[in-house]
């Protein structure tokens, strides 16, 4: 096998394993992957602002935000003013969060990030070298939402414009 079908194989590898996981978490719980990692990262520290969720889902914040007004439309997140400081906002899972969390599948992001951690720095450094050359080149986007989290807004039914 060239080397070339080996990076496309393992790309393939790596989507077809996200989109399973995927699947996996809207059959469990009910809510997209990218919706059980911020859930996930609220869990493990509770009462977290949305810039440091932000931070701790290596995204940016308005995507991080876009997810948490999802969650808390479901009722799995509340948002809630901070016992130390009333102008700042933070998260809490609900117990409805909590229990989906007790029954989730496996969180993909979390498994990746974890891989990609126990790679040397010089090689992480390498890979998203490499990564990024590769994208640039293929006119993909410089700012990406949560993994699959753009593929829920599609689906949402388009409210028709009114004339006149």
């Amino acid at each position: 096998m060239s080397d070339s079908q080996r990076v496309l194989d393992a790309v393939r590898r790596l989507v077809r394993q996200l989109r399973i996981t995927d699947r996996a978490a809207q059959q469990s719980v009910g809510v997209s992957a990218a919706q059980l990692f911020v859930l996930s990262q609220v869990g493990q520290t509770p009462k977290i602002s949305l810039g440091e969720l932000a931070e701790r889902t290596h995204t940016d914040q308005s995507s991080a935000s876009a997810v948490v007004a999802r969650l808390v439309e479901k009722g799995f997140l509340v948002r809630e003013r901070a016992p130390d400081d009333a102008r700042r906002l933070v998260l809490t899972l609900t117990s409805t969060g909590r229990a989906a969390l007790r029954k989730a599948p496996s969180i993909a992001q979390e498994a990746l990030l974890a891989a990609v951690e126990k790679l040397s720095a010089s090689e992480r450094r390498q890979f998203a070298d490499t990564f990024h050359t590769i994208l640039d080149a293929i006119g993909a986007e410089k700012c990406a939402p949560l993994l699959f989290e753009e593929e829920e807004e599609r689906k949402a039914p388009r409210r028709k414009k009114k004339i006149g």
